[in-house]
């Protein structure tokens, strides 16, 4: 599993090279047993050959450009590369970037290696990871089968588990790097929205959207959130778990468990209370209140709507499950609209108040394992039943402006579950601490 304090250290000793790793990479994604074909929308191999050959003369020379120097990394369809074209997983929309979008810039300027673009629901709107398009990335936890990856991150979050890269780009707007994250077993990052810049990165809300990784560790998480929002990377606080004030918010979150998810939610919780974390049960009923939030589409249904007009003329070429979300928002009123942002700022307050006290919020990120493809796939009902329940506890983070951390916390071998630990607007830093003083927890024998 690949680290990038792993990878610096042996970068740094000569053990390794960046043309190694970038070997290594191209041909996880190229072996025919697995999921590169599905995974990746398109392979950048020259390029990354030649990024990697001139990030090891630069080491030789004595020059790292920063922790990620050298490292694999893949970026969503939906980001602009510069002299690419961006289709946001679609084959209604084509679009030639100029310049490389601010987070890919960001990267690039840091060293990163670009592997190629992912997989992704069209234009990212759904959770469930289907692409009639371009085909659906199987789940690596149960390939044969033939299970969902999530979404919209989907071929992110199947690259990032079957080592195709260090770190795999994506995008959350309620739930598409957690969700994934969770339920392919990687660990996964939502910002607060604004902490990354989002220009160049096809929107599905402008409101809700996040930029952020999907990686093998918090500390990976960590040091990529860092340079995408333009800061130093610095080492996160070393929190011990016992003092932690936890709370478990009791509200819609922890109910209708997956038996496998609920056990082991409550193992993980187990483990952190003999460690000395403090955890507090307390209603939450503002997290109760989900479906008004989300009515109609809520902000994401009626901002789509706004964001896809040119294209509408093309509307029977989308997935039917994409197009019909999005003309949904046609009817979404300009009061409508500004009533939903009063109740947004009233849950937030409402929340931050709750959550005051603690160093984090604790719920399953998704409050089951990964279907398969085909149990989604069968009707329009089944598909909107999956798909909401996959998106519901993340969706609450988004409409919070919040941030959050998706830990797995499974038994090794087991189903993915992921645990998500989640804090108010602008407590990045600070969660990702918490996370990874949890992650250590979980990752104790």
């Amino acid at each position: 599993m690949w680290t990038v304090a792993q990878l610096t250290r042996e970068l740094d000793s000569g053990r390794t090279t960046s043309r190694e790793l970038v070997e290594a990479a191209l041909a996880r994604i190229a072996a025919p047993e697995g999921e590169g074909s599905r995974a990746f929308l398109k392979v950048y191999a020259d390029s990354a050959r030649a990024e990697a050959e001139h990030s090891d003369r630069l080491r030789k020379a004595g020059v790292r450009r920063s922790p990620i120097d050298g490292l694999p990394v893949s970026l969503k369809d939906l980001f602009d590369v510069a002299g690419d074209v961006t289709r946001a997983g679609s084959k209604v929309f084509a679009q030639q970037a100029n310049r490389d979008a601010p987070a890919v810039a960001r990267l690039r300027a840091a060293g990163a290696v670009f592997v190629g673009r992912t997989n992704m629901v069209e234009f990212a709107f759904g959770g469930v990871g289907l692409n009639p398009h371009y085909g659906t990335p199987r789940n690596p936890w149960d390939r044969k089968t033939g299970r969902v990856p999530g979404g919209s991150t989907s071929g992110g979050a199947v690259a990032q588990a079957d080592g195709m890269c260090v770190m795999a780009l994506g995008s959350d707007t309620r739930g598409s790097i957690r969700g994934p994250s969770a339920l392919c077993g990687v660990t996964g990052w939502k910002p607060t929205a604004r902490r990354v810049p989002r220009e160049g990165a096809f929107p599905l809300s402008f409101t809700l959207d996040s930029v952020g990784p999907l990686a093998n560790s918090i500390a990976c998480a960590a040091t990529y959130d860092a340079i995408l929002a333009g800061e130093s990377p610095a080492p996160l606080p070393e929190l011990p778990v016992k003092g932690l004030r936890l709370l478990l918010p009791r509200c819609m979150a922890l109910d209708d468990l997956d038996a496998t998810v609920g056990k082991a939610f409550e193992a993980a919780l187990a483990r952190f209370s003999r460690e000395g974390a403090l955890i507090e049960e307390k209603p939450a009923p503002a997290f109760d209140r989900q479906a008004d939030y989300f009515k109609a589409g809520g902000f994401a249904g009626a901002e789509a709507y706004h964001i896809h007009r040119p294209f509408l003329d093309r509307i029977k070429e989308y997935d039917p499950r994409v197009g019909t979300r999005v003309v949904l928002g046609k009817d979404f009123s300009a009061s409508d609209y500004l009533t939903l942002g009063d109740l947004r700022a009233a849950f937030v307050r409402e929340v931050a108040a709750l959550a005051a006290p603690y160093d984090a919020m604790l719920m399953p990120t998704v409050p089951c394992v990964a279907p398969t493809i085909a149990e989604t796939e069968a009707n329009m009902d089944d598909y909107v039943r999956w798909n909401m329940r996959i998106l519901r506890n993340c969706g609450l983070i988004n409409f919070l402006d919040g941030c959050a951390a998706s830990v797995p916390c499974h038994e090794p071998g087991g189903a993915p579950v992921g645990l998500m630990v989640c804090g108010t607007s602008d407590s990045d830093r600070h969660t990702l601490a918490v996370a990874a003083a949890l992650e250590r927890t979980l990752r104790r024998n």
